[in-house]
């Protein structure tokens, strides 16, 4: 049987470890072909640990293994100039782009009137600003392809208000408003646009959240959640499936579309 994505090729943002790694190797073992996007290095906000130099090698060597190729470009999605070398790279190895994974992004806590405008200003470019910087580059080709798929990871957060987490929520209903107008836009070149909004995910960034505020992990995700579902978390693999239904032509008809994964939480 043929791989469902054989032939295809993903360009994935921050890439190195949690969603990023497990979308990564999802279709890589669907034989995608996969262009690793990720910062791989400290960041001074929010001040947790970020994907590293050595978790893209290993991600690299995990496709691999599962017969696939794979590119890794240590960038922050930020900088125009790292993401245009990336794509042009990409297009350069692989002759195309089928799929784009927008999935960079930063959290952290604080009152919208005690945030500094340097953390204010970090996470609506990390999350938004540099979702429209690397799509920008990517849509030229997938028009040229006159087809592509473009997911933004966004959040519960982009769907529903959060307390203490007013400058990520911007961000991410901002980025629930790009996918319905990049939808419009792109629709007659065949490309289609959906956002994905996972409540809590069990990922390396949960963790640093958790130190950041001297909590467990399970404690950080149960107050930010408040799932339906006896849960604190899903797993990066439950958004690594969403994506892959999203990119498969089994929703060749769904564009402009909110997938929520959110365990309940949005029922309360």
């Amino acid at each position: 049987m043929m791989a469902e994505f054989a032939g295809k090729v993903a360009f994935i943002t921050g890439a190195a470890h949690g969603q990023g790694r497990a979308t990564a190797l999802a279709l890589a073992g669907e034989g995608a072909r996969i262009a690793a996007f990720d910062v791989a290095r400290p960041m001074g906000y929010p001040g947790y640990t970020m994907g590293s130099p050595d978790e893209l090698a290993s991600l690299a060597a995990g496709c691999r293994e599962l017969g696939s190729d794979c590119l890794t470009f240590a960038g922050d999605v930020r900088d125009d100039a790292a993401v245009t070398r990336a794509v042009d790279e990409t297009v350069a190895r692989f002759g195309r782009i089928d799929i784009l994974f927008n999935n960079a992004g930063i959290c952290a806590y604080g009152l919208a009137h005690e945030l500094t405008e340097d953390a204010w200003d970090a996470m609506l470019d990390i999350n938004l600003k540099g979702a429209w910087l690397v799509a920008r580059r990517v849509i030229p080709v997938m028009i040229g392809q006159r087809s592509g798929v473009i997911i933004n990871n966004s959040s519960v957060a982009g769907l529903r208000g959060m307390g203490r987490l007013s400058h990520y929520a911007a961000s991410k209903w901002g980025l629930t408003g790009l996918t319905k107008s990049w939808a419009i836009e792109l629709a007659p070149f065949g490309i289609r646009v959906n956002s994905l909004h996972p409540t809590g995910v069990n990922t390396p960034m949960n963790d640093g959240l958790a130190a950041l505020e001297g909590l467990t992990p399970r404690e950080i995700a149960e107050r930010s959640a408040g799932n339906l579902l006896p849960v604190p978390w899903i797993e990066p693999e439950d958004v690594a499936h969403a994506v892959l239904y999203l990119a498969s032509d089994r929703a060749r008809f769904v564009t402009g579309a909110p997938l929520i994964l959110d365990a309940g939480l949005l029922s309360r």
